[in-house]
């Protein structure tokens, strides 16, 4: 798929994917685009294909969610109206409902093609644990601005919204592991559902494969970046991708004994 990139190792039953890494759009809704080019690099979640990179077969889109946005279905994909961006004015003019529908066609295309990644891993290992990587904002306030408080802003938020009960011991194994490792000096603070419940891509995992695979909906804060200049903390991005290796065996442990 030409706005994606693919990496299909498929050894074991894992993979990740990173729908909002992306930050390209194409010619004809860079034209209609009235969102400046930084405020869309803000609220992009720029790096998370590198994250997911770290599990090894992994997905990352390459198109801005300002053009379709594969976590939310289908109908509500395409930001007509600043109600469905965070009051942001994406639009010169509301768009031509063709470019809409072309957008849309991306999204069906996207999740027939990982839908197919996903029947492959049914197949070589009985299923798979889908971690869904995303980034959030923590500094909405201004550049100048305090961060927000860190009690209602985990490092590492799990949406577990979609989850069903057998995969419980998963979700469990990712948390106790992740918290058990150290970045810039503290543990990591990984918590459950306290500012996303994941959406479409953990809903499209469960709803088509609930028995057999499990998504798991991953959210950074974005302590990795500068989310107002975009500058990169190189070293403590790696430090997060490799603790997010680290959970790897212990989910797949977890989702073997749940699969029994």
């Amino acid at each position: 798929m030409p706005f994606s990139h693919w990496n299909l190792e498929l050894q074991r039953a894992q993979i990740a994917t990173a729908v909002h890494n992306g930050h390209d759009l194409r010619p004809e809704v860079t034209e209609a685009m009235g969102l400046d080019e930084s405020t869309r690099l803000r609220e992009e979640d720029p790096h998370t294909g590198l994250l997911a990179s770290y599990l090894g077969s992994y997905v990352v889109v390459n198109r801005s969610r300002f053009e379709i946005d594969l976590n939310r279905p289908p109908s509500e994909a395409v930001y007509t109206h600043p109600d469905d961006s965070w009051g942001l004015q994406i639009w010169k003019e509301i768009p031509d409902p063709e470019l809409i529908d072309r957008s849309r066609r991306e999204h069906d295309d996207f999740y027939h093609e990982l839908g197919e990644v996903l029947e492959q891993l049914v197949d070589r290992h009985g299923g798979f644990v889908l971690y869904d990587v995303h980034s959030y904002n923590h500094r909405r306030g201004g550049p100048d601005v305090a961060p927000e408080d860190p009690a209602d802003n985990p490092t590492v938020n799990l949406g577990t919204g979609s989850l069903p009960p057998k995969w419980r011991p998963v979700a469990d194994a990712f948390l106790s592991s992740l918290r058990q490792v150290t970045v810039g000096g503290q543990p990591i603070d990984a918590r459950e559902n306290v500012r996303f419940r994941g959406r479409y891509v953990a809903q499209f995992v469960h709803d088509n494969f609930g028995d057999v695979g499990c998504a798991l909906a991953i959210e950074f804060k974005k302590v990795f970046m500068d989310e107002w200049t975009h500058e990169l903390d190189e070293i403590r991005l790696a430090e997060l991708g490799v603790a997010l290796a680290k959970t790897a065996d212990p989910v797949h442990r977890a989702w073997e004994m749940a699969c029994r």
